[in-house]
């Protein structure tokens, strides 16, 4: 099981993100709108590292919904890859069944 504080910060970042989208998608627009000045540009790239890090959509990683493992996650069922095999063989996820050749 993940340690606590790798949860609560995950739930942080994810609600950073929610909160400053909508600012940082008017910034990014403006930094690739083709017509927008050179001044208005650099305005809004500096507006953008005043920002948070956390803010950013890239920040958040996906965990497993059980177990809360970084790694080896499946985007389809949530879970990682290590839950995913534990279910599939418990016959809980509909639609998998174990592979045989």
């Amino acid at each position: 099981m993940t340690k606590k504080s790798h949860l609560n910060r995950q739930a942080r970042r994810v609600k950073l993100v929610a909160q400053y989208a909508e600012k940082r998608a008017v910034l990014v627009k403006i930094i690739k709108d083709a017509g927008a000045s050179l001044e208005d540009k650099a305005a809004a790239y500096r507006a953008i590292q005043k920002l948070p890090r956390d803010s950013s959509m890239v920040r958040p990683h996906s965990r497993c919904a059980i177990t809360g493992r970084p790694r080896g996650f499946f985007r389809r069922f949530g879970v990682s890859r290590l839950m995913l095999r534990k279910l599939a063989h418990q016959g809980e996820l509909p639609g998998v069944r174990k592979a045989s050749w």
